[in-house]
């Protein structure tokens, strides 16, 4: 052990760490962001809309990786979870907002999650009866294991089964010069156009993936030493997610849309999904792919969602909330909010139906707290953060312009998603 000057133990001296040691948390949050809504949301938007919301899934990436980063960054170096900064920097008032459009998008989202898993299940002659409560108790006993690493490695695995649809897409054979052709047709002006695209951007920057990451980083042990390498975790993950949608968005256009069933088809179950992709992918090789991405998907969020939710809860709340080392009596609230969580989703879900419209709704929802959630963001990362920590000159601009340009369009379709334009 050494000593410094003052005769006091010093701390050891910083080694840099592999690369499995710090990516993670940007990787299973961006896996999550796939989840089952969004699958679904995409599979939506290809059916009916074609290759007309590629482009969108494209221009969300630097948002995406831009919003997170602010996360990263605001983790790292205060070692303080969402929750808790903004009640410290912005009072208790705040911090219930924040904390009421954190539990609005997680139940919200955990319902997808559950409602997707029953679609796989069923989609195999399996009742919800059985998949739902199987999951749910698979997904508590996850959170027990003592270690966040654990959890995470298990989200991570099991989230990659959403990369099924590569394979989907490539057997659908997309024309090429269809999506050249159609790349850049937005109809803006067309409301059922404009609410699909709303959810798509709800699908992708949510409220708990901000409470997930800036707590994964700290409860990880991931440094200002590591963060170059935390970022580019995140950059990889945003990458990642976003072709896994457009990759969805492309399979359903090569095949419903191309064929001018898009209008007509409800796509009401993950049942459907693979129904309706059966003439062109074969019934065994639709059922098992859907299946797989879904599941991954879905089961990958769940996970997420509810820590994120439990963890925002707890920061707003002071309750002790970390992963390693199992229950102990200061963490035990933190640990029955999120067995809580997952209970009444599960309950939710069996007594609930169509998965396309509540994933269509929910990520709409998410579209309209968007407001909220990065305006808090962007006053943290000025207040919360040191000087020589925050953002500078174009990049500061850039995020700017792009979040007031994202909460500018989450109002605009305010009044198509409450249903007062059609």
């Amino acid at each position: 052990m050494l000593l410094n000057e003052r005769g006091t133990t010093a701390p050891p001296t910083p080694t840099r760490r592999s690369l499995l040691a710090v990516w993670g948390p940007g990787l299973i949050v961006m896996l999550a962001d796939t989840d089952a809504g969004c699958l679904i949301t995409a599979a939506q938007s290809g059916a009916q809309w074609g290759y007309a919301m590629v482009l969108p899934q494209l221009v969300l990436i630097p948002i995406l990786f831009m919003v997170q980063e602010i996360t990263v960054r605001l983790g790292v170096v205060t070692r303080k979870g969402h929750g808790q900064l903004i009640r410290e920097h912005f009072g208790g008032r705040w911090a219930w907002v924040s904390a009421g459009t954190l539990v609005v998008s997680a139940v919200g989202a955990l319902l997808t999650e559950f409602a997707g898993i029953a679609g796989v299940g069923e989609l195999f002659g399996v009742s919800r009866w059985i998949t739902v409560p199987i999951v749910t108790l698979v997904l508590v006993v996850v959170a027990l294991l003592g270690s966040y690493r654990r959890v995470e490695r298990i989200g991570i695995i099991v989230g990659l089964g959403q990369l099924a649809f590569i394979p989907a897409m490539i057997a659908a054979h997309p024309r090429w010069s269809d999506l050249s052709a159609h790349f850049a047709a937005l109809p803006l002006a067309n409301h059922g156009y404009l609410y699909l695209l709303a959810a798509n951007v709800g699908a992708v920057i949510m409220p708990w993936m901000i409470f997930y990451q800036q707590t994964a980083v700290i409860d990880k042990g991931i440094t200002i030493r590591d963060l170059g390498r935390e970022r580019r975790d995140t950059a990889f993950g945003s990458l990642l997610t976003q072709g896994v949608m457009i990759v969805v968005i492309i399979t359903l256009a090569a095949t419903i849309w191309r064929t001018g069933h898009g209008g007509s088809t409800g796509l009401g179950t993950v049942g459907q999904i693979a129904t309706a992709l059966a003439p062109f992918l074969g019934n065994a090789s639709a059922r098992v792919l859907i299946g797989v991405a879904i599941l991954g998907g879905a089961f990958v969020a769940a996970i997420v969602v509810s820590l994120a939710g439990s963890w925002g809860i707890a920061d707003v709340l002071g309750w002790k909330h970390s992963l390693n080392g199992g229950i102990t009596r200061s963490n035990r609230p933190f640990f029955l909010v999120y067995a809580l969580t997952h209970v009444v989703g599960a309950v939710i879900v069996l007594a609930s139906a169509d998965l396309v419209q509540l994933a269509v709704d929910v990520e709409v929802m998410n579209a309209l707290l968007l407001p909220i959630v990065l305006g808090l963001l962007l006053l943290l990362e000025r207040r919360a953060l040191p000087p020589a920590m925050r953002m500078r000159g174009i990049y500061r601009w850039s995020v700017t312009g792009l979040s007031i340009i994202v909460i500018g369009f989450s109002l605009y379709t305010v009044p198509t998603a409450l249903g007062l334009v059609h």
